[in-house]
């Protein structure tokens, strides 16, 4: 029987990057931990969680589908979820129409699909349990049509504003929301998304385990939404104020295939 008495948090994504970083800070904060993601690698950042004291399980699983997820969901075997990190996601870049329909669709599937499938079955046990945390990793491109990235934008605008209305609904139920709303950060999102020739894909990023502790310290805090980065609160504060076809073109400046240094 697993130790109930040290609290119990999902992380998705966790094989690297953000979701790693918050995985780490979990564990280091005391809570056991059941981790995710669809590459092999988790399993090898299990036992350096479980090397900080935490039990751990990995499912390598694909929460693009709706069975990847209810596999997750089962390997918490009925244990109660203090706290819910979904942070899976993905992006894919170049022009939409010359892009594989079945690779921009797994971004949605992945983005949005899945973790509101996620978030409702985790959600409802915490609303009945009375207490929770849920983190949701968002992100300032939700802000900005994203030219040449318009799926992911597109599933991070439904992520921010999904996020807030989540919040709304839970109000009073013990249960908080938190959107991280990171800019671009140093993971393997920008090789994953085939974005290496772009201006944003060679420009200095920002360090995950940073992000990392700005939204577990916003999570912990119970706050409704943060942005990491002054530079990335400057970048949200203009986009609320700026013609979104303005915004558009400025999103193509940096992520337009061969914008980069050749």
């Amino acid at each position: 029987m697993p130790d109930t008495a040290k609290p119990f948090a999902i992380v998705t994504g966790a094989s690297s990057g953000i979701g790693y970083e918050l995985a780490k800070l979990c564990a280091q904060n005391g809570y056991d931990l059941l981790i995710a993601a669809d590459r092999i690698g988790i399993h090898d950042a299990a036992r350096e969680f479980e090397a900080l004291g935490a039990k751990v399980e990995a499912v390598e699983v694909d929460l693009a589908t709706p069975e990847g997820v209810d596999k997750l969901y089962a390997a918490a075997k009925g244990r109660p979820v203090d706290a819910l990190l979904a942070n899976a996601g993905h992006g894919l870049g170049h022009a939409f129409l010359e892009q594989d329909f079945a690779e921009a669709r797994h971004v949605i599937d992945t983005n949005i699909t899945g973790t509101i499938y996620l978030l409702q079955k985790v959600g409802r046990d915490m609303r009945t349990k009375g207490e929770g945390r849920i983190l949701i990793t968002g992100s300032i491109a939700g802000f900005m049509p994203g030219t040449f990235q318009a799926v992911y934008n597109g599933t991070k605008a439904f992520i921010d504003s999904f996020s807030f209305a989540l919040r709304a609904e839970l109000k009073d139920s013990g249960v908080t929301v938190t959107c991280l709303m990171p800019g671009a950060t140093e993971t393997e999102f920008f090789e994953r998304a085939g974005m290496e020739d772009t201006q944003v894909g060679q420009a200095k990023k920002d360090d995950p385990a940073y992000v990392a502790k700005v939204g577990f310290d916003a999570m912990m805090n119970g706050e409704g939404d943060v942005v990491s980065g002054w530079k990335n609160k400057f970048t949200t504060v203009l986009a609320n104020v700026t013609p979104a076809g303005m915004l558009a073109e400025q999103h193509r400046k940096m992520a337009e295939p061969g914008s980069g240094k050749r």
